[in-house]
């Protein structure tokens, strides 16, 4: 199993997570399975929302160290995602000033079922690592390939 993402999706993540430094910025991964692997097509960049006052997670951090995609922006990448006979892969965001490794917070807050939630290091204002993680059975993130892929490439389709 691995998450296929085109050379332009990485550097897309990496371009949204330096721009938000020094805050976390954050999007969506719509795509669809071939058997056990996730090919990405678009990203559904959104607004960190973590600041909001309705906050129903808020636990004292700022946008800094957390982001919120509202559900609202969910609906509406799920919606475009469903009109293309794609689906929600997952999430990405950025790490500003600390690895692409999940926290805590991620692995408590990570979607099951599969979905990938890609990190990318952001280090003083300048793009690092990419990794991807998925939560298994034990409700632990582990590692997931990341894997560069042409769209027209035919072991692929």
């Amino acid at each position: 199993m691995a998450l296929y993402l085109s050379a332009e999706h990485l550097h897309a993540i990496r371009q949204h997570g330096e721009q938000a430094f020094p805050y976390e910025g954050c999007g969506i991964l719509i795509g669809e399975l071939k058997g056990s692997d996730k090919l990405v097509h678009e990203l559904w960049p959104v607004a960190n929302s973590w600041d909001q006052a309705e906050n129903p997670l808020a636990d004292g951090e700022s946008s800094r160290r957390r982001f919120l995609i509202e559900p609202a922006d969910f609906k509406r990448a799920s919606d475009y995602a469903r009109g293309k006979g794609l689906g929600i892969l997952g999430t990405y965001h950025s790490h500003p000033n600390h690895p692409a490794l999940p926290s805590e917070f991620d692995r408590q807050h990570a979607f099951p079922w599969g979905f990938s939630c890609v990190i990318v290091s952001v280090r003083e204002g300048k793009a690092e690592e990419v990794a991807s993680w998925v939560l298994d059975e034990q409700e632990q993130l582990q590692r997931e390939p990341i894997q560069v892929w042409v769209e027209a490439s035919p072991a692929l389709l």
